[in-house]
Order: C-alpha cells, then sequence, then structure tokens
C-alpha cells in the first residue's frame, strides 16, 4: 500500500497512499431504520472513510483517520430503495453504475430526477431526499458527506411506522434496537422521538428545477481545463458547477492513453475514485493501480501525480478537502 511517512511527536504514522478495492468493501445489510422495510432491504451500506451516518455500531470504517469529509457508498439491486431522510451536512453523489432515481419532500413526491453513470447530485442540507435504483442491475454510489462528523440522520415520519412494524427501534442516540432479536431499549435511554410536523415544515422544499440545479450530467459543459490527453471538470467548486459552500472540492478527470496529471503536493487530504478505466497514483516514491470502482486516498503534503498508460481513456472523481474544513 505505499510506503508510510515518518510521523511528528503525537502522530499516528499512515501510509502516502491508502487503498480501499472495490472487490474487497465489507457492507453493512442493516445500517438504518429501514433495513427490514420491503424494498429496502436489500441495499448495502459502506462506509469507505469516517464514520458516515449508519445507526448500526458494528458498521465496518474502512479508513478511520479524520479527512475533513466522509466517504461512502451505497450499492443496491434494481427495485431497492433508500428511504426519505435529510442531512445537517452537504450530501454529493456520482453514479458509478446503475440507473437511479432520486426523489424529494416527505414521500418523495416534490421533484424527481433519473441519473445514469457519470452523473452527479448534490443534495443541499435539511431537505428531505431519498433514491431508487430504478434500472435492471445492480448499482453503485460513490458518496461525500461533508465534515468529519457529519450528525445523524433526520427520517421522515412515516419511515418510523414502517421500521416499528418490522421490529426496529431508532434510539435518541442514533443506535438501533433489533426487537426480533429479543432486544429492548436500554434503561435511561429513550427511542428517537417520530419526526413531528414542526420538523417537516421547517425543512427545504424543492421543485424539479431547482433539483436539476444540484445536479451536474455526464454530458454537460461544466467549468474547467481540456486539452487533447487530459479533462478535468469542476464539480464542486467555487468556480464549478454546484459552486455554494461544501466542506469539500470535487473534480472529474479523464486521462486520454498516455496522458499524466501532476497535480503537485497538495496541502489537504485528497481521495481518487476510479471510474472507469484504470489509472497509477505515485505520490513521494509510492505508487498504486486502481481499477473500476476502486477508493484511494493520498497523505496531504505528498507530491502526487495520475497517469493512465493503458490503451483506453480513464475516467476518476477527485475530491479534495478544504483547508477550513481539515481537523488540526
Amino acid at each position: 500500500m505505499g510506503r508510510e511517512t515518518k510521523p511528528e511527536a503525537g502522530q499516528l504514522c499512515v501510509e502516502t497512499i491508502e487503498v480501499v478495492r472495490y472487490s474487497e468493501l465489507r457492507p453493512c445489510f442493516d445500517a438504518f431504520i429501514d433495513t427490514r422495510t420491503p424494498g429496502s432491504d436489500k441495499k448495502e451500506n459502506f462506509t469507505i472513510i469516517g464514520p458516515g451516518v449508519s445507526e448500526n455500531p458494528n458498521q465496518h470504517v474502512h479508513i478511520a483517520r479524520p479527512h475533513g469529509f466522509n466517504i461512502g457508498g451505497a450499492r443496491q439491486p434494481p427495485g431497492c430503495v433508500n428511504s426519505q431522510h435529510s442531512h445537517e451536512t452537504s450530501e454529493f453523489f456520482y453514479v458509478h453504475t446503475g440507473t437511479w432515481s432520486f426523489d424529494l419532500g416527505e414521500r418523495g413526491e416534490d421533484a424527481k430526477i433519473t441519473l445514469r453513470p457519470g452523473d452527479a447530485i448534490s443534495i443541499p442540507t435539511r431537505v428531505f431526499r431519498g433514491f431508487e435504483n430504478i434500472g435492471e442491475d445492480t448499482g453503485f454510489l460513490f458518496a461525500v458527506l461533508g465534515g468529519d462528523d457529519p450528525g445523524r440522520v433526520l427520517w421522515a415520519p412515516h419511515v418510523f411506522d414502517m421500521a416499528e412494524e418490522y421490529g426496529l427501534i431508532l434510539l435518541e442516540n442514533g443506535s438501533l434496537i433489533d426487537t426480533t432479536k429479543g432486544e429492548s431499549v436500554p434503561e435511561g435511554i429513550s427511542s428517537m422521538p417520530r419526526t413531528s410536523t414542526a420538523q417537516v415544515a421547517a425543512l427545504q422544499r424543492f421543485d424539479a428545477d431547482r433539483l436539476r440545479m444540484c445536479c451536474v450530467i455526464a454530458d454537460q459543459a461544466t467549468p474547467g481545463d481540456t486539452t487533447p490527453e487530459v479533462s478535468r471538470r469542476r464539480i464542486v467548486h467555487p468556480d464549478g458547477a454546484l459552486s455554494w459552500p461544501h466542506d469539500f472540492a470535487v473534480e472529474e478527470l479523464t486521462l486520454q492513453s498516455g496522458a499524466v496529471v501532476d497535480l503537485g503536493a497538495v496541502d489537504a487530504p485528497q481521495v481518487l475514485f476510479a471510474q472507469s478505466g484504470k489509472l497509477a497514483i505515485t505520490a513521494d516514491g509510492s505508487s498504486e493501480d486502481l481499477a473500476d470502482g476502486d477508493t484511494a486516498t493520498i497523505v496531504a503534503g505528498a507530491v502526487r501525480a495520475i497517469a493512465n498508460s493503458t490503451d483506453e481513456p480513464a475516467t476518476a472523481l477527485l475530491v479534495t478537502g478544504l483547508p477550513n474544513a481539515i481537523a488540526a
């Protein structure tokens, strides 16, 4: 996984490049309150970097080291639904595989949009959202959540009703109780109150036009830099397509055969997600190869480059933490 960097006093030793292979992702099938609800019971949740918003304390975290943002993923078979909820930090999705419907509103009826591989969406905070794989094959969404602690999910009221019907109770501390396994609410801890009418009313509501402004389609003209060898599209960026404040920036890089992108030294955590094709990362003498669906994090301060030495184009997503979002 690359050489280790020499830590300063009091710091943990971390590798220059850490890779989480798509083939080695460890899913959680009961991460959330809707895990038993028919239509939602087949979804796989992944916490790749950071704790995410899982309600299961046993969810596997692949890389726990703080980055100033969280990286996760959702893999769902056809017809599988992620129920309506809202977040307190930014939530960004990039479609790796599959055809997905993103539905906004308490019951998903305010606005809908269909996204396919290479499409991206960033849903602002305090908006009810849900998503469903409406394609014919299993699909995977790459996700970025703002902050080291992205907080907890606020579920639409009807989600609580469905969960209780299938034996799940969400506690006020954000963890789940499964009554079908003989578990009960611990003494001194209350169950999470059902989301109130006032809480619902306090959330934002988007129409179709506003939802469309939160999306970047694969073939859409987007701010960036393009040469015959390399295309860099700024997706989440102050000067990009999605320009409102986030804790991170997101670019899409497409490298033609033989192309190299010299990124220099970046004084922030940086994550590369391989969308298609094969890429090689080098950083301060370390190197790693990435294939479809692999995720790599490069330690801040390392001099890095990305290369495509294959005969086919390769596309990747580059997520960079912002200086004011990085933990000391």
